[in-house]
């Protein structure tokens, strides 16, 4: 398998348009796309497709697979990269619902910001979840992210309106050392 950056469980590698039909699957997902906020289309295999080239050639965007079996679990990215300011935002999905509650969303997460902090710089990393995807703040705030603010009655569902929760954390408040450990023999020769 090619990893890119590798966990205790999990490694994150490049996107792969052939995963399109596993993609289509989990972006048709009602309950899955609701906690992303893409609920407002049912999406093709050519679309998806095509979405994942482009995700693809940007290099910003990684498949998050069991490092175990190489098995396709979900996906992260960096997102709205500003380089000047040294910011940027994050995003995942762990769309194989057997796959979660493991522990594998808060390792992707860990591995993105550390990469974000010690190989791209980054001076801060934020993003953006609902407040009724519990599961998904528990995560963002083991992998070390606090809540900065929150936009009121940002989004309609089933008769009732939630707040959209904005999270951040600084280089600082990393919760793991995955590369830490691997980066220490580079720097120190």
């Amino acid at each position: 398998m090619e990893y890119f950056l590798e966990g205790n469980h999990i490694a994150l590698g490049p996107i792969k348009p052939e995963d399109a039909p596993l993609f289509t699957l989990w972006m048709n997902d009602l309950l899955t796309t609701i906690t992303l906020g893409a609920t407002k289309q049912v999406w093709t295999e050519i679309a998806e497709k095509e979405i994942l080239q482009s995700m693809a050639q940007s290099g910003y965007h990684f498949a998050i697979r069991k490092k175990a079996s190489g098995k396709l679990i979900g996906s992260c990215s960096f997102k709205n990269i500003n380089w000047p300011r040294r910011c940027a935002e994050i995003g995942i999905l762990i769309g194989d619902k057997s796959e979660r509650h493991q522990g594998y969303g808060t390792e992707a997460v860990q591995l993105l910001v550390e990469y974000g902090f010690r190989v791209l710089g980054f001076g801060n990393i934020m993003l953006s979840v609902y407040e009724f995807n519990k599961d998904a703040i528990r995560c963002y705030e083991k992998a070390g992210f606090k809540k900065i603010g929150r936009r009121r009655k940002a989004i309609y569902l089933d008769g009732k309106y939630y707040d959209e929760i904005f999270m951040d954390i600084l280089p600082k408040e990393i919760t793991s050392d995955f590369l830490g450990r691997n980066l220490s023999p580079l720097v120190k020769a």
